[in-house]
C-alpha cells in the first residue's frame, strides 16, 4: 500500500473515532431517565423462591382464585384453563408421552412457588403486576385446584405454598453445584 493510501485510510480512521467518541459523550450527557429510588427497585425485585424467601403477606382459596381468575385470567386462559393459543394452556398435558409434551403448570412446573412467582410479576399480560399478592394467592390455588393438585378449600400463603407437592418435582436434575 503506497504511503498516501495509507495516510487517507489513517485519516479516515481517526474521523471515524473522533465521531465515536463525539457520539459517545453527547450519549452520556443527554440526561434521559431519572435515577431509581431503593423504594422503586425493591417493588421491582419481586423474586419468591422455591424455599419460601420472598413470598408476601397474604392468603387465598381456589374459591376465591376463580372469581379472579374469571375476570382477570379468562380471556387468554380459557374458562378452565384450556387456554386461548398453545402457550396459553394451563391445565393437562403429560411429560411421559410419545409425542411431543404439553408442558403446563400441572404436568411441567416442579415447584408451586414457581407458579406464584410468575402469576405476581408478569400476569395478567395486559397488565403485570397490577394483582395485589393476596389475588395473587389466591388465582395461584385455582390454577392448582384445576390442576388437581390442591382442593378448592385448601389456603395458600406464604408456609402452605411451599408445602405444595407438585407432579413433577422430581423431573429436574440439578445441576447448581456441577463444576
Amino acid at each position: 500500500m503506497s504511503t498516501p493510501r495509507r495516510f487517507s485510510c489513517l485519516v479516515l480512521a481517526l474521523g471515524v473515532l473522533q465521531l465515536s467518541f463525539a457520539s459517545l459523550s453527547q450519549a452520556q450527557t443527554a440526561g434521559l431517565g431519572t435515577a431509581i429510588s431503593e423504594s422503586q427497585l425493591r417493588e421491582f425485585d419481586l423474586v419468591a423462591a422455591p424455599d419460601g424467601s420472598g413470598f408476601p403477606q397474604g392468603s387465598g382459596t381456589a374459591l376465591q382464585g376463580k372469581l379472579v381468575f374469571e375476570a382477570r385470567c379468562q380471556a387468554c386462559h380459557g374458562a378452565n384453563g384450556e387456554g386461548t393459543s398453545g402457550n396459553t394452556v394451563l391445565v393437562g398435558g403429560d411429560m411421559h408421552s410419545a409425542e411431543r409434551p404439553l408442558r403446563t403448570v400441572g404436568s411441567y412446573w416442579p415447584y408451586a412457588s414457581t407458579l406464584f412467582d410468575y402469576v405476581r410479576r408478569a400476569m395478567p399480560a395486559d397488565s403485570p403486576k397490577s394483582l395485589s399478592n393476596t389475588e395473587v394467592y389466591q388465582v395461584t390455588a385455582y390454577v392448582l385446584y384445576l390442576n388437581g393438585i390442591i382442593n378448592q378449600y385448601a389456603v395458600l400463603n406464604s408456609e402452605t405454598l411451599v408445602k405444595v407437592n407438585m407432579p413433577n418435582k422430581d423431573g429436574f436434575i440439578d445441576q447448581s453445584q456441577v463444576q
